[in-house]
């Protein structure tokens, strides 16, 4: 978001944080006015969306004292079914006979909640959940992103104990996983500024370890080294003819390299 910067302190003010479920944008304004609403009605509903878009948040405020059981522990979630009145089914997607689970909670008459991603169609649904919810991707919920990147920057400095601020201009939230994604890139800025040498050879040792074993690993792996390096000097010196005399190239050189890691879209001026 371009202008995020911009917008986080007045989109914080308008926020409400309710259970770490935030709301700033009309389409989880509506979700949470539904949970209220859930909370009185003592029916079965299922919230659907993308991982990290709140389900599971929004779930435990409408049940705050249920079990919390993952769909993919089938047994357990049965027997969780059997032995108390409200539940929340984590990930039902992940069910291994939704037949059998329908015919527990009908005859047990437990109250559940569930998330899900949508796998299961409408017709299946509807023998279980009285409700759907829907929760948007956060990238149709702008709102929401300033308010988050505001939550987890001082969620991250409290938990890694940073007093420094954290520079807007120019972030660009990473949503491919909504708020998980986004909770990480944060963190990650924090601990970037303050990782040093050591810390970032037992990163690469961590990662090299588990995919080495092919008889070309030194060239395979070594865009490791040189893309951030030629990122960072083109960050830096902004041409090729700079960066190739600061790093000692010859700039054909520099430019083959370039041209070889095309996929990281190391475009810069030639001069």
């Amino acid at each position: 978001m371009s202008k995020i910067a911009d917008v986080v302190e007045a989109a914080v003010i308008t926020a409400v944080d309710v259970t770490n479920f935030l709301t700033a944008s009309p389409s989880s304004v509506e979700a949470f006015k539904t949970a209220n609403l859930l909370k009185g009605l003592g029916v079965n509903a299922i919230i659907l969306g993308e991982r990290g878009t709140g389900k599971l948040t929004l779930a435990r405020y409408i049940l705050p004292h249920a079990p919390i059981i993952d769909a993919s522990r089938f047994d357990e979630l049965l027997d969780a079914i059997e032995s108390h009145s409200d539940v929340i089914i984590h990930r039902l997607d992940n069910v291994a006979n939704l037949k059998r689970l329908i015919e527990t909670i009908q005859k047990t008459h437990t109250r559940v909640i569930a998330t899900g991603g949508g796998r299961y169609s409408q017709d299946q649904l509807d023998e279980i959940f009285t409700i759907r919810l829907a929760l948007p991707p956060l990238s149709e919920r702008q709102e929401d992103v300033t308010v988050l990147v505001d939550a987890f920057i001082k969620e991250a400095r409290e938990t890694l104990g940073k007093s420094e601020s954290f520079d807007l201009e120019g972030f660009v939230p990473d949503l491919s996983e909504n708020a998980i994604s986004l909770r990480r890139q944060v963190y990650l800025h924090y601990l970037f500024d303050s990782i040093n040498e050591n810390d970032l050879m037992e990163i690469m040792e961590h990662y090299l370890e588990e995919k080495l074993g092919s008889n070309n690993d030194y060239r395979a792996f070594l865009h490791l080294y040189e893309v951030p390096l030629i990122r960072a000097g083109i960050k830096r010196f902004k041409s090729q003819l700079q960066l190739a005399e600061r790093l000692g190239l010859n700039r054909n050189t520099l430019r083959k390299k370039i041209a070889d890691h095309s996929d990281y879209n190391l475009e810069t001026k030639e001069h």
